[in-house]
């Protein structure tokens, strides 16, 4: 029997807390229930989580900060949870590094359903080529096709979620790698903000198309915008990946 996925709900409200929990464990997940930030972080330090569900207003360090703090060192799923439905609070907390926002009072059904999809987001897994493929046919072709992509000193790699610049690692988010090896698998090819949301969020995602903004300032923060290949923003119309 396959191991159950476990769940982190980081929320003082016990009524919505053991809700989210019932409903969660029905869908044959691993559920842990921690009332506050300062909990929440020394429970993750103990054991890893497939996902974390977490409210925002909570007693002394609140959900930003616990997000912040869990950023620094784990791309772990993070939905927030927030009566706050204010467009700075949204787009806080996805520059933060929440992949999903959902406004209290929720359906239960629908954060199980985003749940569902946030996982299946964060857990695609790629073959690499291997060197014979790449070999027989031809290595820049292959590595366009699903597998990664390389380009003058950037290699995008989705067989384990990660992007080297000059060798170097730059941490990234499920999400903004997603979004990064989606606009370089087709350079110079100019996407839409709806196309963008649609492509790597998914339609079951709510949220609008500030979170493609959010997650481009972020690509463009991490990522040098050199002569050979750089994020462009066609105006009036969304992004591309332009290349030479």
């Amino acid at each position: 029997m396959a191991e159950k996925q476990k769940i982190l709900i980081v929320d003082d409200d016990s009524s919505i807390a053991e809700l989210v929990s019932l409903y969660l464990e029905k869908e044959c997940y691993d559920t842990r229930i921690c009332e506050d930030g300062e909990e929440a972080l020394k429970s993750l330090e103990k054991e890893p989580v497939a996902l974390i569900i977490l409210d925002l207003m909570l007693p002394g360090i609140d959900g930003y900060e616990v997000c912040r703090r869990i950023r620094t060192s784990s791309n772990v799923p993070i939905i927030m949870l927030s009566a706050k439905g204010e467009t700075f609070d949204k787009v806080l907390g996805l520059e933060l590094g929440a992949d999903d926002y959902m406004l209290k009072p929720f359906d239960t059904k629908e954060l199980v359903a985003r749940v569902k999809a946030v996982l299946r987001r964060s857990q695609h897994v790629f073959s690499p080529p291997l060197e014979e493929d790449k070999e027989k046919e031809g290595g820049e072709d292959l590595l366009r096709k699903g597998k990664y992509i390389a380009y003058e000193d950037l290699v995008i790699n989705l067989s384990n979620y990660a992007v080297h610049y000059k060798g170097k690692a730059i941490d990234m988010p499920p999400k903004e790698l997603e979004l990064l090896y989606f606009l370089a698998s087709s350079p110079n090819q100019v996407f839409t903000r709806e196309q963008l949301l649609d492509h790597i969020w998914g339609y079951e995602f709510a949220g609008d198309s500030r979170t493609v903004d959010v997650h481009i300032k972020r690509l463009r923060e991490k990522l040098p915008q050199v002569e050979e290949w750089e994020i462009s923003t066609v105006w009036g119309i969304g992004y591309k990946f332009r290349l030479g």
